[in-house]
């Protein structure tokens, strides 16, 4: 898969995070896309670095889904604590 199918997936992901975790972010829409975006990125890393699951070449593994909407979650979780409180 390349570049741009892991921005495609980074985004989806950022929405499905966005979804899972409503609330006001700190970035709004644009910081939470950029959220999905590299959440996707950390989240195939982290699959094929610690969990010997590398990710797929193919767009729609559910394994390489599962990876960049868990990376997302986690940055979005991060992204919450370090920059503002989502429940104000």
């Amino acid at each position: 898969m390349g570049i741009i199918g892991w921005i495609i997936l980074g985004l989806v992901a950022g929405v499905i995070a966005k979804v899972l975790l409503p609330g006001r972010d700190p970035g709004g829409l644009i910081g939470t896309t950029l959220i999905g975006i590299a959440g996707a990125f950390v989240g195939g890393w982290l699959s094929a670095r610690f969990l010997d699951r590398p990710v797929e070449n193919h767009f729609f593994d559910l394994t390489t889904w599962g990876a960049a909407i868990g990376g997302s979650l986690v940055l979005l979780v991060g992204y919450r604590i370090l920059f503002g409180n989502s429940r104000d």
